[in-house]
């Protein structure tokens, strides 16, 4: 794990190494002041020599001067390193998801990544800014103090071997209890982070059916839960201090009375003793802030532990190497004998089951089935969001997992169930189809979808702006700048699934008639739920529960399909009865 995280590094070791040497000479500059300061009250003010009481002040200043300037450049080298590493180690995260494929999303989930990629890091990131300087700061101070009071007075030293045992098995106790409470507390992080983001992501659903109560009782709900976790783990952290400052007061009482009775006894000079109360406070506190520094370092374990089970991932879709040549682009997709469920290696139901069939190169073919019969996850297997579990999905005659990624999904466009448009302008969204296309493409793929006349009623046609999530067009306007960014593409396969539900019957015909028109080479797949989306196609496959119920064009299916004819019936009664 540390090796992992250590590779993030990368051009910040020099920073990694200069923190801890600006904090080892902050470190000795401090503890020469107590020295310098017993010099001045030992020889200076019991002598009356003024000239050397104003040397020795210079010299004091000189120090605390030093060790400031040490201290500033320790804090910005820390910082540096700290926050570069903080950098390069989302960008890995980051990196890492977009080679996810769905399945591995699904089994993170979303909320967590984030949480991950943002709560998680920040935690590592803080930790390294304080191990750099505190982690290095309280061992040089502890021991190097502590050779300093024992070269001033051995006896009084022995007080500090018998407090500093008690402190480290307290801290060390503190540490097994809180490393356990950590993890809980970032997995109530992610519990917290999903109800915000689900709540967000819903917030028209969630008003439209006047749920905001229930809502607020549902947050409220994982935001106590956080709350009680992060309780659990403060008061054990609480619990630590009195036996902190416990062991602080009972050293300084006992080298009070034990160095009092040897100054008496004129074995030890005031000067000495009150720098070895000031070597006290320092060694009592550099162990206070390694308790603190180890405190953070077990959240920071937990969190690494997650970050790390995102690195060392295998994501479930692998790309490979293109080690044949492939066939040009298009559209032949056969699916022979094809198995799907969505957990590969659990006992879950397959989804489909020996599905077969064959889509020939130009061909308008339509899915249709019941909700929850598999459309949506047959056609997820061509561009290899999910892999099949048994059997293959073939494009243009090779198997979709010898494509490498990028080459396969360059030759598929597709239109999610959802609509997904991103913050910038129209143009920005569109140009996702094809980066480098002229102006002319991007107005003939907005005509195509039906969505020119829209766009040049926008305030800056092309150039005006959408807002997250596309919030302020339509659900039809959306789905037709979906369709336009993937047409501009020209793929050889084009899936559209139930993307033109929002749209009416006849600009939907307009958008079938382009396919015809302007992409007649494209082999399209489409789910629909409207018999007039489909009725028009070259062939119509009917899904049922896992495996196919039937195939074959409008006429053949009406005249002999019962399914085929129970959803014509259902529909034709609908629009009777309007």
């Amino acid at each position: 794990m540390l090796k992992t995280l250590a590779s993030y590094l990368r051009e910040y070791k020099k920073y990694a190494l200069l923190a801890p040497l600006m904090v080892v000479l902050e470190v000795l500059c401090e503890l020469a002041l107590p020295l310098v300061m017993a010099k001045i009250v030992d020889v200076g003010i019991a002598g009356a020599q003024v000239p050397y009481i104003l040397r020795m002040g210079a010299a004091m200043l000189a120090l605390s001067l030093a060790a400031m300037a040490f201290g500033v450049l320790s804090a910005r080298f820390s910082a540096v390193c700290s926050q570069g590493f903080g950098a390069n180690l989302r960008q890995g995260l980051f990196d890492q998801v977009q080679e996810f494929s769905f399945a591995d999303i699904d089994r993170f989930s979303s909320a967590s990544l984030i949480t991950r990629m943002t709560n998680d890091v920040n935690a590592i990131t803080m930790m390294l800014a304080i191990g750099l300087r505190m982690l290095t700061r309280a061992p040089v101070t502890l021991v190097a103090a502590l050779i300093v009071t024992a070269s001033i007075s051995p006896r009084l030293s022995l007080v500090l071997l018998a407090v500093i045992p008690v402190m480290a098995a307290a801290i060390v106790l503190l540490m097994k209890i809180c490393s356990r409470l950590f993890e809980v507390m970032q997995k109530k992080i992610d519990n917290l982070n999903n109800t915000v983001q689900e709540n967000l992501v819903a917030i028209r659903v969630v008003k439209a059916f006047v749920r905001e109560g229930y809502e607020k009782t549902k947050f409220m709900r994982s935001n106590d839960e956080l709350t009680a976790a992060s309780l659990n783990v403060g008061m054990r952290i609480i619990a630590m201090l009195p036996i902190m400052m416990i062991s602080l007061n009972v050293a300084t009482v006992l080298v009070l009375w034990i160095g009092g009775r040897m100054v008496m006894n004129d074995t030890l000079l005031v000067g000495q003793l009150s720098s070895f109360i000031s070597y006290i406070a320092q060694i009592l506190m550099s162990v206070m802030m390694v308790a603190m520094a180890l405190l953070q370092l077990s959240r920071a374990q937990a969190c690494a532990r997650r970050i790390c089970e995102v690195l060392w991932a295998t994501p479930d879709i692998r790309d490979c190497e293109l080690s044949r040549e492939l066939p040009a682009p298009r559209g032949r997709v056969e699916f022979r004998d094809v198995c799907f469920k969505y957990v590969a290696t659990g006992t879950g139901d397959d989804v489909l089951r020996d599905v077969s069939f064959t889509v020939e190169p130009g061909q308008f073919v339509a899915i249709v089935g019941g909700t929850g019969v598999g459309k949506s996850s047959l056609v997820n297997l061509i561009p290899r969001f999910y892999d099949v579990t048994g059997g293959a999905v073939l494009l243009d005659g090779v198997d979709v997992r010898d494509y490498p990624l990028e080459e396969l999904r360059a030759r598929i466009g597709m239109v999610l169930q959802s609509n997904v448009l991103f913050s910038g302008t129209v143009r920005d969204n569109l140009l996702w189809g094809k980066p480098d296309a002229t102006e002319d493409e991007l107005i003939q793929a907005a005509r195509d979808a039906q969505a020119y006349d829209f766009i040049m009623g926008l305030p800056d046609g092309f150039d005006t702006w959408l807002e997250q999530g596309g919030t302020n067009v339509s659900g039809g306007q959306k789905q037709r700048l979906c369709i336009a960014r993937a047409m501009l593409r020209r793929p050889a396969v084009l899936i559209l699934d139930d993307s033109t539900s929002a749209v009416d019957s006849t600009t939907e015909a307009k958008i079938r008639e382009s396919f015809h028109q302007n992409l007649k080479d494209t082999t399209v797949l489409i789910i629909a739920q409207r018999i007039s989306s489909v009725q028009y196609a070259d062939q119509i496959i009917i899904l049922e529960d896992d495996h196919i119920a039937g195939m074959g064009t409008h006429a053949q299916l009406l005249a002999g399909n019962e399914i085929y004819q129970e959803i014509y019936q259902s529909q034709q009664e609908g629009v009777g009865e309007a």
